[in-house]
């Protein structure tokens, strides 16, 4: 299913400020609060929204990759991590929004195995282009042979201590009345069930280590920094949800390219002769190479522009930019020397000229 854009979601332009976006999710939280009779699915739609736009570094991801490639690099318990919703919920409904995760994840986290991290080099074209590929992963994973459950042949059955309930209460009296603690039960792990007997592949841990191999997609556009998200691809965990594995890249320097945000930069050096008379020469490019003219008279540090010829992505095309660098000539033969010597001569009097003429204009203010 296509996703919406978060900006049409909210009623805000891609240029609206954070206060912006603020008024506007206070503004939608108001109407539609489940609280206030409102829809709980659009409720967290509008909340995801303001979770990503309010945040500099995902508004920057999601501007640059669209939904595609930033739910690569986020899910959805991220994007409502670490979001302060205190300030909007006082001011809306009188009271704190620290209580949101749990309304949208249901309360309890589950129990989830470690995530992972992979450091990932890539090269400057796979970078701009995007690339698939294949990495090995070391780490644990859920046992076959009992499908995790660390009992032979999978064979569970009730834990005696909590009675299948996965919490055992203790009940202490004092002079001040009853007070009943209730812990998670530590022979079955909260689980309410035990091994009747261990697995002998994995030894009842229900686990087991192994090299993974796995494909990963690098979608085009990606920066150096970058993080790529990959769903129940990290470690295992007994009785509980796989975590994610988070690739890391970095992106290896070019050797004549550099970028900037979107846009490629190149210096392209050129000889005295051709700044001066101008010329036809060959740019190269991230696609190949292009031909440009060159006017006569160029000065080095000159600029020029290639139109949507930089890193494409979903939001648009940057452009490249080729600085000129003016070559000085550091062995001429006796010809060169002469006619450079001649041309010399020719131009400083051609300067004596125009000293001459902007020196009367000078004396006429």
């Amino acid at each position: 299913m296509t996703k919406r854009d978060y900006y049409e979601i909210l009623g805000v332009s891609k240029t609206s400020n954070k206060e912006d976006v603020k008024k506007a999710y206070k503004k939608l939280a108001l109407q539609h609060h489940p609280d206030k009779g409102g829809d709980a699915e659009k409720f967290k739609e509008i909340s995801e929204a303001y979770a990503v736009l309010s945040d500099d570094t995902k508004r920057q991801q999601y501007n640059q990759f669209g939904h595609a490639g930033f739910d690569q690099r986020y899910s959805q318990e991220d994007i409502f991590r670490n979001v302060n919703f205190d300030d909007i919920f006082n001011e809306v409904f009188g009271r704190r929004g620290d209580n949101i995760f749990d309304m949208f994840f249901g309360g309890s986290r589950e129990r989830r195995g470690n995530d992972l991290r992979y450091d990932l080099e890539i090269n400057f074209e796979e970078a701009a282009f995007g690339v698939e590929k294949k990495i090995k992963i070391p780490k644990l994973i859920q046992c076959n042979e009992c499908e995790g459950t660390g009992a032979d042949r999978g064979h569970l059955v009730k834990c005696a201590t909590c009675n299948g309930a996965g919490e055992t209460r203790k009940t202490t009296r004092t002079p001040f009345g009853v007070f009943s603690q209730i812990t998670t039960c530590r022979e079955c792990d909260g689980y309410g069930e035990v091994a009747k007997s261990k697995c002998k592949t994995c030894n009842g841990s229900g686990l087991l280590e192994d090299n993974k191999t796995i494909t990963v997609k690098i979608p085009a556009g990606v920066e150096n920094g970058n993080r790529i998200r990959v769903p129940s691809s990290g470690e295992a965990i007994k009785n509980g949800k796989t975590g994610d594995l988070y690739i890391y890249l970095r992106v290896k320097p070019h050797e004549i390219f550099e970028r900037r945000g979107n846009d490629i930069y190149l210096q392209m050096p050129l000889s005295f002769s051709q700044a001066a008379l101008g010329d036809q020469i060959q740019i190269p490019t991230l696609k190949g190479n292009i031909k440009i003219k060159i006017p006569g008279g160029t000065q080095t540090g000159t600029t020029f522009r290639l139109k949507d010829k930089g890193i494409e992505t979903l939001r648009g095309n940057g452009d490249q930019y080729v600085q000129i660098l003016i070559r000085t000539p550091t062995k001429l033969t006796a010809k060169q020397k002469k006619l450079l010597k001649e041309f010399a001569a020719e131009n400083k009097e051609t300067l004596k000229i125009e000293k001459g003429f902007f020196e009367k204009i000078i004396e006429g203010f």
